[in-house]
């Protein structure tokens, strides 16, 4: 994806369309889209429902229906779906689910604010009460500082990977994260895990604004050099892992799956496949496909499941449009894994599924590979 910053409408807004041409990119490169306020930076408003029971995204029928509520968990690849969206509003910005993505921005700000306490600065590094922190006044100072020690440029300067001004004076750079090394959300104040000082990282359980889009305060522009975001370096993502930042990883269990009977019902059905692969090597294929929804079953909490039984599904829709699976033995397979996964959440899994086959459905799958 190569950003561009559209011109300016009279209205203070995105040109017509501008908004729904960046959400289809966004969502071509493989980077799920949600809507967000017309003019603002923060998500589109729930619906009324929502807003009036305020329960929160977990099982809410919303989601499974395709509507933009919740933010950043409605977050969709679907080109039906995001048409729809951005057809009812051309004036709703654009922001990106980092974690699906496999983003992760650092969040640089520029506040004028009081000088943070020493231990807060740098989390986990001390700072001796005899350097003299004169001129130390943001973000852009804290990870100067960061990058210095380990002989590094700043993250601000590297214009190798997309830089993007904000219109309060901050940058966001983006990187890509290296496959199964996601990195967590967090805030340059936060007691939890936090980076520097004013300094956010924009990683799962987050979203990031689009470039080009523009809000009442101005426009998100791409400053000069790369215009694609590039791999982490190694060096920042030590630095992110020491902090917390790495999401945990999931530790399936050892012990054999069980594998449900409707499972076994739907790979019966599979065997009646329309191209030249073996029903075994289809079976392997599917098998590896639904891995790590399987593996979600060990963890209650945080296995990260949405996104896997959407990468599945996305990955199954290709199969369907290669020809090499039915629709049914697909949605029967997915099912099958989510209900072994999550019971009793099939109606949350259903939109999962519904959304996730479209999307993969436009990138057929001809080889006996998956995505």
């Amino acid at each position: 994806m190569q950003p561009t910053v559209p011109t300016r409408a009279r209205n203070g807004g995105d040109p017509p369309q501008a908004s729904l041409h960046r959400a289809l990119r966004c969502a071509r490169q493989g980077w799920p889209v949600h809507p967000l306020a017309p003019g603002r930076k923060t998500p589109a408003a729930n619906c009324a429902d929502c807003q009036g029971s305020r329960h929160t995204h977990d099982g809410c029928a919303c989601l499974a229906e395709g509507r933009p509520c919740h933010g950043f968990y409605a977050a969709t690849l679907d080109e039906e779906r995001i048409r729809r969206w951005w057809g009812s509003n051309p004036n709703y910005g654009v922001g990106v689910a980092c974690g699906p993505a496999g983003l992760v921005v650092i969040d640089i700000d520029a506040h004028t604010t009081r000088l943070a306490d020493r231990d807060r600065l740098l989390p986990g590094i001390a700072i001796p009460d005899t350097i003299d922190l004169t001129g130390l006044e943001s973000g852009f100072h804290t990870i100067a500082v960061l990058a210095a020690l380990h002989e590094e440029p700043s993250p601000a300067d590297d214009d190798t990977t997309l830089r993007v001004r904000t219109p309060s004076g901050g940058l966001h750079v983006w990187y890509r994260t290296r496959p199964g090394h996601r990195m967590l959300s967090s805030t340059g104040a936060g007691k939890k895990r936090a980076l520097a000082w004013q300094v956010d990282v924009r990683g799962l359980g987050g979203y990031i604004v689009t470039p080009g889009t523009v809000t009442a305060g101005g426009t998100y522009a791409v400053q000069d050099g790369a215009r694609v975001p590039r791999l982490l370096p190694t060096w920042l993502s030590a630095e992110l892992e020491r902090t917390g930042h790495r999401e945990p990883p999931v530790v399936a269990s050892t012990a054999p799956v069980a594998v449900p009977s409707r499972a076994a019902q739907a790979i019966s059905r599979a065997r009646g496949l329309r191209g030249s692969t073996t029903g075994s090597a289809l079976d392997r294929t599917i098998a590896t496909v639904l891995a790590d929804v399987h593996a979600c079953a060990a963890v209650p909490e945080g296995a990260s499941f949405s996104e896997k039984l959407n990468r599945a599904a996305f990955t199954m829709g290709g199969l369907v449009a290669a020809g090499r699976l039915s629709v049914q033995a697909a949605e029967d397979h997915l099912t099958a894994a989510a209900e072994h996964a999550r019971p009793g959440q099939a109606r949350r899994a259903h939109g999962i599924i519904r959304s996730g086959m479209a999307a993969g459905h436009q990138r057929p799958l001809h080889t006996g590979g998956h995505t």
